[in-house]
């Protein structure tokens, strides 16, 4: 099932999507009555053109996106990085999180702005000290994220808040996949057209019930709550005007263009 939150006349909703688009400008969305992800939702009976709606972001997570940083080897080796002995883990806060086809603000204090193409994970059941083999249970469904990176800003402030956090810097969507078999999937990303990233979550250091079991040893999540998987090897810069499309197999098309704040 492919759950979106949209938007008609500026009032924020919920719906089923049926379409064959993998960015979903064309199908349509079955509405729903309230937010799936908090509460028991029903059809209300009313179809909407996707051409009719904008997608928004499918989740705003209510306190945090965890993100898993060097998650494949190769990604790693061509920043010149060791493969980490256990989970890398960062955060980016909820007001970087933007929808589907929102502009990505490049900030004047950087000149190496980067994409990267991630699996996201959105979390359906407030979880700690979570078991591996219990995963499933407090997953809701996936999406997709770019995880926006100051690289020169990464590299020297030491620490990863400011290059990972800016306002803009993590677009997900275009909606979450709530049945979905994520042990090999293609992770590919675009930029203008131009193929730049192929990966497969099958190449994780990390599988994803170690990283959620790793997350939870040390703090709590709450439905809602995003977790970034990594990115594979092939990032690199894109510049205003760019247009950056990261596509995951069984999911479908998050695309974004990189834009300066007037």
């Amino acid at each position: 099932m492919r759950i979106a939150r949209f938007s008609v006349d500026d009032e924020p909703k919920y719906g089923v999507v049926e379409t064959d688009d993998p960015e979903g400008l064309a199908g349509t969305v079955n509405v729903l009555d309230s937010d799936p992800l908090y509460r028991s939702a029903q059809f209300t009976g009313e179809k909407l053109q996707l051409a009719d709606v904008r997608l928004l972001a499918p989740v705003i997570p209510r306190s945090k996106v965890v993100c898993v940083g060097r998650n494949y080897a190769a990604h790693a080796a061509e920043l010149g990085n060791d493969v980490p002995e256990q989970p890398m883990i960062f955060l980016k806060p909820n007001t970087s999180v933007i929808g589907p086809r929102d502009g990505i603000v490049y900030p004047e204090q950087t000149h190496d702005l980067h994409f990267e193409g991630e699996l996201a994970i959105v979390i359906g059941r407030i979880c700690r000290d979570l078991p591996k083999e219990r995963v499933n249970e407090v997953i809701f469904g996936y999406t997709i994220a770019n995880d926006v990176t100051a690289r020169d800003l990464q590299k020297s402030d030491g620490q990863w808040a400011r290059a990972k956090g800016y306002d803009t810097f993590c677009p997900l969507g275009p909606w979450i996949s709530t049945e979905l078999d994520v042990a090999d999937l293609r992770v590919s990303t675009e930029l203008n057209g131009e193929p730049k990233q192929d990966g497969r979550t099958s190449q994780f250091i990390f599988d994803i019930p170690e990283v959620l079991a790793y997350i939870t040893s040390f703090t709590t999540l709450l439905p809602g709550d995003v977790v970034l998987t990594g990115t594979p090897a092939g990032v690199g810069p894109m510049l205003p005007g760019d247009e950056v499309s990261v596509s995951i197999e069984g999911i479908g098309t998050l695309t974004n263009k990189v834009i300066v704040r007037d």
